[in-house]
C-alpha cells in the first residue's frame, strides 16, 4: 500500500494531469493532496490577507483565522479535492473524495496558541486560530473504501471533539495517514526533485536520524517534509520517498531512483 501525497505547488503549477496519469492502474493507492498556493489566490481575489508565521524551530505556516479557515475548507475540500476525483474518474479510476472532516477520518485538538517569531526575532505567543494537531486517523474509513475498490483522494481537513473544522499540514496529514494504515510506502510530490546538498546535488539516501538533523538546515517547505518523513517512519511505514511531480512518469520515476529515500536504518 502506498499514500501519495500531491503538493499543492504542483496543483497550482498545471502539473496535476501528468501525476494522475501515472496514478491510474495502481491498486492500493491512497491520495492525501495540497493546495495552500490556490488557497493563497482564492483569499486575496476576496480580499482576506493572508498571515505566515514561523515557529521557533524555523518551520514557516499559514496563520488560520476563522475567515481562512473557511476559505481553505472551500477551496481544498470543494473545489481541488472534487477536481482531482473528476480527473481520476475520467481515467477510469474509481476515485472516493473525502476530507478530514468526513467519517472523523482526522481527528485533532485545536492548538490553543503558537509560539512564533516576530519580525524582530523575538519569541512571541499568539492565539491558535483554527490550526489543528492530528490526535488520531480513522483508518478503518480508508480500509472500508479501499477493500471496496475506490482510491481515497484525502482533503488536509480535520474536525476537533467539538466539531470544529481545522486546518491541518498536508505533509503531516499524509504522515499520519500512512502511519495509521501502515502503508509500505509514503510518496511526497513537490516541486523540486527532492532533498539537495548545498551544492543542489540530490541526495539519494538518508536515515532516519539524518532526517532530524537535516530538518534544522533546510528551506521552508522541505523542512516539514522531512519532519513528515521523520513521523511517517517512527509511525511504522516502510519508507519514505521525496520526488518530483513535474517529471513524466513521477511515480515511476520515484520507484526507479530518482527521489531522495528515507528509511529507518543505513
Amino acid at each position: 500500500m502506498m499514500v501519495v501525497k500531491i503538493g499543492g505547488s504542483l496543483v497550482h503549477g498545471g502539473f496535476l494531469e501528468g501525476i494522475l496519469d501515472d496514478i491510474a492502474g495502481r491498486d492500493g493507492v491512497v491520495i492525501v493532496h495540497g493546495g495552500g498556493a490556490v488557497v493563497t489566490e482564492i483569499a486575496e481575489k476576496l480580499g482576506v490577507r493572508q498571515q505566515f508565521v514561523t515557529s521557533p524551530t524555523g518551520i514557516r505556516s499559514r496563520y488560520t483565522d476563522k475567515e481562512t479557515a473557511g476559505i481553505f475548507a472551500m477551496v481544498m475540500a470543494g473545489r481541488i479535492g472534487t477536481d482531482i476525483v473528476a480527473s481520476l474518474r475520467a481515467r477510469g479510476v474509481d476515485a472516493f473524495g473525502l476530507s478530514g472532516v468526513d467519517g472523523g477520518l482526522l481527528v485533532a485538538e485545536r492548538k490553543k496558541r503558537l509560539v512564533i517569531i516576530d519580525d524582530r526575532g523575538r519569541r512571541r505567543a499568539i492565539d491558535g486560530g483554527y490550526t489543528g494537531r492530528i490526535l488520531e486517523v480513522r483508518a478503518s474509513v480508508l480500509r472500508a473504501l479501499l477493500d471496496a475498490g475506490f482510491t481515497p483522494v484525502v482533503s488536509p481537513l480535520a474536525i476537533s471533539p467539538e466539531g470544529e473544522v481545522l486546518n491541518v499540514d498536508a505533509d503531516r496529514a499524509a504522515a499520519y495517514v500512512a502511519a495509521a494504515l501502515r502503508a509500505d510506502r509514503l510518496l511526497l510530490l513537490t516541486n523540486v526533485a527532492g532533498l539537495l546538498d548545498p551544492e543542489g546535488r540530490l541526495v539519494r539516501e538518508l536515515t532516519l536520524e539524518d532526517a532530524r538533523e537535516r530538518m534544522k538546515g533546510v528551506g521552508p517547505g522541505m523542512d516539514k517534509k522531512l519532519l513528515a518523513a521523520t513521523e511517517a517512519l517512527d509511525g511504522g511505514v516502510g519508507e519514505v520517498l521525496i520526488a518530483d511531480g513535474r517529471i513524466d512518469k513521477p511515480i515511476s520515476g520515484a520507484l526507479g531512483g530518482d527521489r531522495t529515500v528515507v528509511r529507518r536504518g543505513s
